[in-house]
């Protein structure tokens, strides 16, 4: 499970559906990902980059992980009757991919929210004041937002911003050294 800032918080949860109970079975999976979940027609299309842009990601920084190419993936969105379809969690969805291809943890601590483009640019989104507030009521302490919404952040009153680490994001690669505590860049 991975936080995502959308004004309240909201869960996604991806699961590999099981091919076969050998690795070579696995391995003839064709690399899809089905998506679940009440979401809008912006939020399916930000799954499908996010799928993309995850298998471009981990080719480029474990070039011998072909887990995206071939896993068959299942994507949900448990967010009860209310559907989401603004373009927000383009680097949740990214990062909850490569942390199953990966089968490394997200920080507990960490929420994100921003949205992805095909290149790993982060971009800006709304809300950024509701974000941050369902954030720290969730107890998150550490959030990463679009770098292009820095100002939106600064003009918060202190009392929504205290207690909260921000940090900016302006391509995916800075998303991925938080989220999974590392400092290397993509080669």
């Amino acid at each position: 499970m991975l936080r995502s800032l959308v004004g309240s918080e909201m869960c996604i949860r991806d699961s590999i559906e099981t091919i076969g109970d050998t690795d070579e079975e696995h391995k003839r999976g064709s690399g899809a990902l089905k998506t679940t979940g009440r979401m809008g027609e912006v939020m399916k299309e930000s799954s499908q980059i996010a799928h993309t842009y995850a298998r471009t990601f981990l080719k480029e920084t474990e070039k011998q992980n072909g887990f995206l190419d071939t896993a068959q993936l299942h994507m949900h969105i448990p967010e009860g009757a209310t559907p989401k379809d603004g373009p927000s969690a383009g680097v949740t969805m990214t990062t909850s991919l490569l942390s199953l291809a990966l089968k490394k943890p997200v920080a507990a601590d960490l929420a994100m929210t921003g949205e992805l483009t095909l290149t790993g640019k982060v971009l800006p989104v709304g809300g950024i004041k509701e974000k941050t507030i369902a954030a720290k009521r969730s107890g998150v302490e550490r959030i990463v937002i679009p770098e292009a919404n820095r100002r939106d952040f600064d003009e918060l009153p202190d009392f929504v911003k205290d207690g909260i680490e921000v940090h900016y994001a302006s391509q995916y690669q800075d998303v991925y050294d938080l989220a999974f505590g590392v400092n290397s860049k993509v080669l």
